[in-house]
């Protein structure tokens, strides 16, 4: 199952996507307030064994490293942005005068990957176009899609690394194809469906 919140300054979702059998869990996007992500996942009573990044940008990172240290759940990014996590211009957290430089991730995603989270499975998607190292959880529940796919628009590709082709690429690649039902759980707002987007995005006409 999947379950989000929006945290920090600009409203980042922050997922966690359980096993309801085993209560293992991932948490995806941590991007700030720790405590309250931590009371969160003590409420649910889930053991979180992953923290998986959809890209680098410090509002999807902020409170990484204090979670891996609460749970000692192992942290996976892309390796075309595993260097943001460490690095405050690259995040962008330096543009803000407050630089996020956290550790190393534990492992690096791949395109097609599959991460078994107790008795179910997520598999990763790379759609780069908002960063270099972008990409997008497919699970039985939905499509936890970052900054790649919002409801009614697209990430922003004007960042370093970005690349609006690229990123209408990946989406009409990877993400479009999947059924219309399929709901979109979005890096920031509201979720929506494949289905919506493709009659109503103007991005994706």
């Amino acid at each position: 199952m999947i379950d989000y919140r929006p945290v920090g300054a600009i409203g980042a979702n922050c997922y966690i996507f359980s096993c309801p059998e085993t209560k293992k869990a991932v948490v995806i996007d941590p991007g700030a307030n720790s405590e309250a992500l931590k009371k969160w996942i003590e409420d649910k009573g889930v053991e979180v064994e992953y923290i998986l990044l959809t890209h680098g940008h410090w509002d999807h990172i902020g409170a990484v490293d204090k979670l891996r240290e609460a749970t000692g759940a192992k942290v996976g990014i892309h390796s075309q942005d595993a260097d943001m996590l460490t690095n405050g211009n690259m995040n962008l957290s330096s543009m803000l005068g407050r630089t996020f430089e956290l550790k190393d991730p534990d492992f690096l995603l791949e395109d097609g990957q599959v991460i078994q989270v107790g008795n179910l499975s997520l598999k990763v998607l790379s759609t780069p176009g908002h960063t270099k190292g972008g990409v997008c959880f497919l699970t039985p529940d939905g499509l936890i899609s970052g900054d790649t796919l919002f409801q009614g628009s697209i990430g922003r590709t004007d960042l370093p690394g970005g690349s609006y082709d690229e990123l209408i690429k990946s989406i009409k690649e990877k993400l479009i194809n999947l059924p219309d039902d399929t709901i979109v759980y979005p890096g920031h707002g509201p979720e929506s469906t494949i289905g919506r987007e493709k009659r109503i995005n103007p991005f994706l006409q």
